[in-house]
């Protein structure tokens, strides 16, 4: 593209450095996240005067491989993704969770299902809530980490991870639980959290769980549903969640729907896309949706790199990237 202009030579710079640093982390996360021991803080930091969150900011940037002495990009990456990434969070804080301290979860096997506790080692790092977006664009992963071991519920399903409360389930489902009251429907079960936390609210009257896997349902009725403090506010309706929204919803008026149909953005963009599409159906209902932030990020980078593959110069992308239309549809879809 000829006489490309700044602004957009700055945004393919920032998706690029978006990518990169989202890689970095996601090859830690998955090859070695507990690479960071109580050990190694111990050698590295002896007398304890340095912060914990810096020692593991210089260890973790040092470990994705960047050298922020020696090369100026890397150091750009330091200083304006993971600076602001790394977070060391207190355990006491999220024990003292409703749902942690209500809801037991029985270690049993049910089939293909087993219910059991998971942990993360001390220093261990994991993703604890959606990206951090700001106004250049730049996307902040939130790495969080304690510094002793944390103990979680999860359901295993043929033994892989099918749903768990970890702290990233409890960050992201923040801002959806402070918003909803009176009639709530929630797409999407796993182990009953979102629908415990919401049914403690006074404001919120009730709650219908839509799920379309009957053994789920029928797990969480036999062994979580009954530790609820309000199990009559709860109701579980055994559907698909589109055919849902398309013909039982729009009669049922209900003030708020919180959508969680996805594991991540990697199978959530178009399942997004979709129930957005249909929010026609209840127009009086407000939509709310888990990791909404990421979601809309990758759906904004999709419209963007269609934009700069079909333009042939400077203008003709700087029209569309400033059209109207296109801001709405990008934020509003």
């Amino acid at each position: 593209m000829e006489n490309m202009d700044l602004s957009i030579k700055r945004l393919i710079e920032t998706r690029s450095n978006n990518n990169e640093v989202s890689w970095m982390l996601c090859n830690y996360l998955n090859d070695s996240p507990d690479r960071i021991t109580c050990d190694l803080m111990r050698r590295v930091n002896p007398g304890g005067e340095i912060s914990d969150e810096l020692i593991y900011f210089l260890l973790l940037t040092s470990f994705c491989g960047l050298n922020p002495d020696c090369k100026d990009h890397d150091r750009h990456l330091c200083d304006a993704y993971f600076r602001q990434s790394v977070k060391k969070l207190d355990t006491a804080e999220y024990l003292q969770n409703p749902y942690y301290k209500n809801i037991k979860i029985p270690k049993i096997t049910f089939g293909k299902w087993r219910f059991s506790y998971l942990k993360y080692q001390p220093y261990e790092a994991f993703v604890y809530n959606d990206i951090l977006l700001k106004d250049d664009f730049r996307e902040i992963p939130q790495i969080g980490f304690f510094d002793t071991e944390f103990f979680y519920p999860v359901v295993l399903e043929n033994e892989h991870e099918w749903m768990a409360i970890k702290p990233n389930e409890i960050e992201t489902m923040k801002p959806a639980l402070e918003a909803v009251e009176g009639e709530v429907v929630t797409f999407g079960l796993g182990l009953g959290y979102f629908a415990y936390m919401a049914s403690l609210k006074s404001n919120v009257e009730n709650i219908t769980i839509v799920e379309r896997d009957e053994s789920v349902i029928q797990l969480f009725k036999k062994f979580i549903l009954p530790q609820f403090d309000y199990k009559e506010k709860i109701s579980v309706i055994c559907a698909d969640a589109f055919n849902y929204m398309e013909k039982q919803m729009p009669s049922a008026n209900f003030d708020y729907a919180f959508v969680d149909l996805w594991h991540d953005t990697s199978d959530g963009l178009t399942a997004y896309i979709i129930t957005k599409r249909m929010e026609c159906f209840s127009p009086n209902t407000r939509f709310l949706y888990w990791v909404e932030e990421s979601l809309l990020s990758a759906f904004r980078w999709q419209v963007f790199d269609e934009i700069i593959d079909n333009s042939k110069t400077y203008y003709e992308a700087e029209k569309r990237l400033n059209d109207n239309y296109l801001k709405n549809m990008v934020i509003n879809l």
